[in-house]
């Protein structure tokens, strides 16, 4: 019986742990560089909700940051939902610059006259 209970109890230790490991593979994080024009754009209106709302609709993004100072996106998310050429595009659509690839123009021009290039 004890013998039975031990290899019970390593068994569901190898399932977690193997697991734990499959769910680490998938969750990845990714700085982008981008550009910022001026120095409120978090908390400008126009910019500052579209970060807010439109970043997290990317299918498979968890969470970002939006450094200002360094003018980087710190993005976490799912690796079996998306990958980081589909997060830089969608980062473009909103009108900022995600490492090479450059800002799509149609949104650069929606954005508030002080974020424009």
């Amino acid at each position: 019986m004890k013998n039975l209970l031990k290899s019970l109890l390593i068994l569901v230790t190898v399932f977690l742990a193997s697991n734990a490991v499959t769910a680490q593979k998938t969750n990845q994080k990714a700085v982008i560089k981008t550009t910022l024009n001026c120095d409120h754009c978090t908390a400008c209106e126009t910019c500052g909700m579209k970060f807010k709302t439109e970043m997290l609709k990317i299918k498979g993004v968890k969470m970002y940051e939006l450094d200002d100072k360094a003018m980087t996106f710190t993005v976490y998310y799912n690796a079996k939902k998306t990958n980081l050429q589909k997060i830089k595009e969608a980062i473009s659509k909103l009108g900022y610059d995600a490492d090479e690839v450059k800002a799509d123009p149609a949104s650069v021009e929606k954005l508030d006259a002080c974020c424009k290039v």
